[in-house]
């Protein structure tokens, strides 16, 4: 039995896209090779944030199946890749997930195929790295079967805009290609975007994701001599947002986190480095500040406890939310983790609080979680907002602390040091 789509990858990404793709009418198989995901999904059980399990249940309902079992995607006329690219360790992206995946597809492509990638890559990934391993099947891309790239655009968390409202950019090897793209994203994406070519599509995603952390970078810095010299910096940036042009407002905070920024403008960096030989510096000074965010919020917490007569060395320290954005369970890339090893390095007593995270690993120990939060915040010598969830209360909190570091710029009480 044929079916429109398969999506190769059941993460963040390969989910919301499946379940689009089911409410718009398409038939789509779940491919992935994670037994725990497989079996979970075909459960009704949901593993990330965006889709709960009654979500699940009503794609299952519509016909919706995982598999890991490679000789089904042959049954697909369309073919998504959503896999993570994570960084290798020499800076650059590591494609391990990407090129198992398309050999998967190239030993069971078929003819007049559409094959995509939305897994984030650097600019040339779909020409030069999938094309010729697909093309190992003896099938002709733009010819035999239609090749693209489509960058991922899912902002976990976020209630306004999802997969169908976003708008979404795509590249074809050819413009055949391009059209055959086009026309499938159109059945279940309210606005597609022609791109000139995959290279364009590819480098677009690092462009969004380059301008955020760049600009991220520079209110970071600024937080820095702003509170050298006594400027409140987030009044700052309520000042400056209200010009109706020429300024968009970007807020410090402890490091970035994420499956994006942290990741994506390296892949350009290391791409301008591999192949041109000289460094993007823009990105890589942007990096070495976001980086460097963790280490500076852990000394201005020893100062905090120093200004009172208290040291580091033995100071119970409570983190309030771990994860890398606000009211999601996702820890990918958090800065919580960097700021939790740096205060432990000098001594710090640690206990954490996130109402989306039940056990936190630090290394190869597991922090400890308190439960009871009014007693764990009075009882502590320094809490510190990591994460501002909806659930927190900061004033409140604050109130009751003996002191209080808001690293989110929530707080409005005097009581609070802020980033």
């Amino acid at each position: 039995m044929s079916v429109d789509v398969v999506v190769l990858g059941l993460g963040y990404v390969g989910l919301p896209l499946a379940q689009e793709a089911i409410r718009s009418g398409l038939t789509v198989l779940g491919f992935d090779v994670s037994p725990r995901v497989i079996e979970g999904l075909n459960a009704g059980k949901s593993h990330v944030d965006d889709l709960s399990d009654e979500s699940i249940g009503e794609m299952l309902g519509k016909g919706f199946r995982a598999t890991s079992d490679e000789s089904e995607i042959s049954s697909a006329r369309a073919a998504v890749i959503c896999v993570p690219t994570p960084l290798s360790e020499d800076g650059g992206p590591d494609l391990g997930a990407v090129l198992s995946a398309t050999r998967a597809v190239a030993r069971q492509l078929t003819p007049g195929t559409l094959v995509v990638l939305e897994s984030t890559t650097y600019p040339g990934t779909t020409e030069e790295e999938l094309r010729p391993i697909l093309e190992e099947s003896g099938l002709v891309a733009g010819q035999d079967f239609h090749l693209a790239f489509s960058p991922e655009r899912i902002d976990p968390g976020n209630a306004v805009y999802g997969m169908k409202n976003t708008p979404k950019v795509v590249g074809g090897l050819t413009p055949a290609c391009t059209q055959v793209a086009v026309d499938f994203y159109e059945r279940f994406v309210d606005t597609v975007v022609p791109a000139k070519g995959t290279r364009e599509a590819e480098t677009a995603k690092l462009l969004e994701n380059t301008y955020r952390h760049i600009n991220i970078a520079l209110v970071n810095e600024m937080a820095r001599f702003c509170h050298e010299l006594d400027i409140d910096l987030w009044d700052v940036i309520r000042l400056a947002k209200t010009k109706p042009f020429g300024f968009q407002a970007f807020y410090p905070g402890p490091g970035v986190g994420g499956h994006c920024i942290p990741i994506d403008p390296n892949y350009l960096s290391y791409n301008v480095r591999s192949r041109l030989g000289y460094p993007f510096r823009f990105v890589e000074l942007a990096q070495e500040i976001n980086a460097t965010m963790p280490t500076y919020v852990a000394r201005r917490a020893q100062d905090i406890l120093n200004a009172d007569a208290l040291a580091m060395n033995g100071a119970k320290v409570l983190l309030l939310g771990v994860t890398y954005k606000a009211d999601i369970a996702d820890q990918r890339e958090s800065p919580a983790m960097p700021l939790a090893q740096a205060l432990r390095s000098h001594g710090a007593d640690l206990s954490f609080h996130d109402p989306n995270v039940e056990q936190w690993r630090l290394g190869d120990s597991v922090l400890q979680r308190v439960e009871d939060l009014d007693r764990a915040v009075e009882s502590a010598d320094l809490v510190i907002l990591v994460q501002s969830h909806a659930s927190y209360a900061a004033d409140e909190i604050a109130g009751r602390a003996q002191r209080f570091f808001d690293t989110r710029g929530v707080t409005t009480s005097t009581q609070a040091h802020r980033l």
